[in-house]
């Protein structure tokens, strides 16, 4: 295909010329072909639909004339008259028959139904009662589609096709207005015919066109022989029929049932006057063939126009080809003694356009700087030399660089006391120093390679490490940092609680997530060891405790009588302070019992509101006692908050937290508890008004023995292990509790309980 293709520009260039001259001839040609064939097939179509309106007027007028005929000879006052015998209805109904040649028959009826008079002298003395055309003429003006002869069939004349008439009868009445009769006529269906002989025959002299006449059901009346009596179901008749073309004389093309495609124009008859009409549709046809002969002839004259016109406008750029690529054609031989190594410059003539005027001097110019960069170029290569050179000398120097860091960095790790894997972010183990090896028992050789998965044998940290690696290949690295306890297994099945830490080195790819394990065996004896010892010194002072409370609450209520004053306010401080070390010594029981594992917890789902107010009745005296209003608020809506909580546990929780709230408001101001709905349960707030708590404070004041003042200026009192205490609860509720600012200052704590 490339072969056949031209490659001079000349050739192109004519080429193109030419396709483009035959393309713009085609498209104007075609257009006006389009736009001319379309005009003529609509002149042709809106020819027969002018046939059509033409023979369907003329039907309608006509039947209207023969209606209106009938219709005057039954006002005549002599039909109804006793003296005008039938002898004399017979002589005028004779020369009825006789003036107008389309009556078939003519007669009258009187009002039993027995002909009386008729104008052949045909059917007299017949009952013709139950004929549609007497029954329906004794009610008024009757017209009767066209149908074929019944009694007159065997008394008229033979012919060659069966003879149809269209019935029309009116009654005549007497003077007093009374229906004396009908007058009957069978119009000959013959005259129909040669209302459409005279529409087909003046306009088909060069092409054959065909009329035909349907009644209201789709059957053909009148048409060609093969179509007689043959319901048509097509869509000219379905548009006439029903009216989807309200202009008059419409037409298409459609496919008929002999299988030939016909331009049909079609008219449905309305009446005329006061004629009311048979529903008859004329169709006028014409085989395509035909009836689009001229337009065949104009494409034909068309196509041949635009071969002509092409193969001029070929010619013509076949010679602007030429014009264009003459001084191109020299500019090429200059320029290919260029490359041959000539600088001789390019000569351009005055004649020469100016396009190739300024493409010489460019060209000119071009060779001029060709020159001279080529003597830039070569002292440029031995600067490029000298440089290659120093760039590989630096390289070396940082790749020994490189290799010594990471020579010190291995060394690092294989002196580390603590446990340290290298994993890369598909999950294989890339790096195991040897405190790995004593920790867990796998050889570094047996670990490398393999996935972190087959040799970790708990699923805690496989969870912890498999998430993390999940967080880091998504971009998610905050929060991997921080020191987290779990249990892991060595290679022979026994558990060892460790300290883990995580880590991202490196970028893309070559990123390695390193994990650090830190054996905490001894600590976990040691923490227990300390446990078990609050616990025993907890429960061992009780005891002497609640006996010293109560003696004191007797001496101070007077049971071994009045004390003196100042004896009494000693007896009052030590039993306000044993109350006080009494709270201390169950918050530490409650504390071990947390961190043992041993306190009860039974959450169930239940209301939130009877919670706030049994917690605000509980701390309305001390509230009272210090001058602050409890104040509780909820939507009406949210009144029926639920969550899933143990009552007393969450208690406990509250009333601390109203407490602290308590201590904290300055005199005269209102503690707020509030609910509210949340995305995962619901939301139960306690606000002061008091100095609040600074951010950087929030999170150490839920650390057992934290005590924060005003913001962190003084401790408040207490013990410091209430909070401590509540965030365990509420986390073991799978809850969590948070601090934040209060509308207005003061300090805001949010318990947030799942459903």
């Amino acid at each position: 295909m490339k072969a056949l293709f031209p490659r001079g520009l000349r050739a192109r260039l004519a080429l193109a010329f030419s396709l483009l001259s035959v393309i713009l001839a085609l498209a104007l040609l075609g257009t006006v072909e389009r736009r001319a064939v379309g005009q003529l097939e609509r002149q042709i179509g809106a020819g027969l639909a002018d046939l059509a309106v033409q023979a369907s007027d003329k039907l309608e007028r006509g039947m209207f004339e023969r209606y209106r005929e009938v219709a005057l000879i039954a006002d005549r006052p002599s039909l109804a008259d006793p003296a005008y015998d039938n002898a004399r209805l017979t002589r005028t109904l004779r020369r009825v028959q006789e003036t107008y040649s389309y009556y078939e028959w003519i007669g009258v009826a009187g009002i039993d139904g027995k002909v009386k008079a008729t104008g052949n002298g045909l059917l007299v003395g017949a009952d013709v009662s139950k004929r549609p055309w007497f029954r329906q003429g004794l009610e008024g003006g009757y017209v009767g589609d066209v149908h074929e002869a019944v009694l007159l069939a065997k008394l008229l004349p033979a012919q060659a096709e069966p003879r149809r008439f269209v019935d029309v009868a009116f009654p005549y009445v007497d003077a007093a207005g009374k229906v004396q009769g009908v007058l009957g006529a069978h119009v000959s269906w013959n005259w129909a015919r040669e209302v459409a002989r005279s529409v087909v025959d003046a306009n088909a002299r060069s092409a054959p066109l065909d009329a035909l006449i349907l009644d209201a059901g789709g059957r053909v009346l009148l048409g060609p022989p093969d179509l007689a009596d043959r319901v048509l179901d097509l869509e000219s008749v379905r548009r006439a029929r029903t009216g989807a073309d309200a202009r008059r004389g419409q037409h298409l093309v459609e496919r008929w049932p002999d299988g030939r495609d016909y331009v049909v124009g079609y008219q449905k008859g309305a009446g005329h006057a006061n004629y009311p009409g048979l529903g008859w549709t004329v169709l006028v046809r014409q085989d395509v063939v035909y009836a689009y002969a001229p337009v065949r002839e104009l494409r034909s004259h068309v196509l041949w126009s635009g071969a002509a016109l092409a193969a001029l406008f070929s010619l013509v750029g076949i010679w602007v080809a030429r014009s264009i690529t003459r001084p191109l054609a020299r500019l090429a031989g200059a320029a290919t003694d260029l490359r041959k190594g000539g600088a001789t410059p390019i000569a351009t003539g005055p004649d020469d356009y100016a396009e190739i005027r300024a493409l010489g001097r460019a060209l000119n110019a071009l060779v001029s700087d060709l020159e001279a960069r080529r003597g830039q170029l070569l002292g440029l290569n031995g600067r490029l030399e000298e440089l290659v050179d120093a760039r590989t000398r630096e390289l070396r120097r940082a790749l020994e660089t490189v290799q010594a860091s990471e020579a010190r960095i291995r060394a690092i790790v294989e002196t580390a006391q603590d446990a340290f894997i290298g994993v890369d972010l598909k999950g294989r183990i890339v790096d195991w120093n040897g405190q790995a090896e004593l920790l867990l028992g796998w050889r570094r050789e047996e670990a490398i390679g393999h996935d972190l998965g087959d040799l970790v044998r708990l699923d805690q940290l496989r969870e912890a490490a498999g998430g993390a690696l999940g967080d880091f290949a998504g971009g998610v690295q905050a929060g991997h940092e921080r020191r987290v306890e779990r249990v892991v297994a060595d290679r022979h099945g026994v558990e060892i609680p460790v300290e883990m830490s995580t880590g991202l080195t490196g970028q893309g790819e070559a990123a390695v997530f390193s994990i650090f394990l830190r054996d905490i065996t001894e600590r976990k004896r040691i923490e227990r060891m300390k446990n078990e010892f609050v616990g025993t010194v907890s429960h061992e002072l009780r005891t002497p405790l609640t006996s010293i409370r109560a003696s004191l609450a007797l001496l101070a209520d007077g049971a071994l009588g009045s004390l003196p004053p100042d004896v009494l306010e000693l007896v009052e401080i030590c039993n306000s302070n044993c109350i006080r070390l009494n709270r201390l010594v169950d918050d530490m029981l409650d504390i071990q019992k947390i961190e043992a594992g041993m306190m009860s917890f039974v959450p169930v789902l239940q209301p939130l509101l009877p919670l706030a107010r049994e917690a605000i009745r509980t701390m309305r005296g001390m509230a009272g006692a210090a001058g602050v209003a409890l104040e509780l608020a909820v939507d009406p809506n949210d009144e029926g908050l639920q969550a899933r909580f143990d009552h007393d546990r969450m208690t406990q929780v509250l009333v601390n937290l109203l407490s602290n709230a308590i201590r904290i408001a300055p005199a005269d101001t209102s503690v707020v508890v509030t609910l509210a709905p949340h995305a995962d349960g619901a939301s139960l707030s306690v606000a002061d008004s008091g100095p609040g708590i600074a951010p950087a404070l929030r999170e150490r004041v839920f650390q057992p023995f934290v005590q924060i003042g005003e913001r962190g200026s003084a401790p408040a009192g207490g013990t410091g292990l209430g909070l401590a205490i509540c965030k365990r609860i509420v986390e073991e509720h799978g809850g969590s509790i948070a601090i934040g600012d209060a509308p207005g200052g003061g300090a805001l704590f949010t318990i947030t309980l799942p459903a």
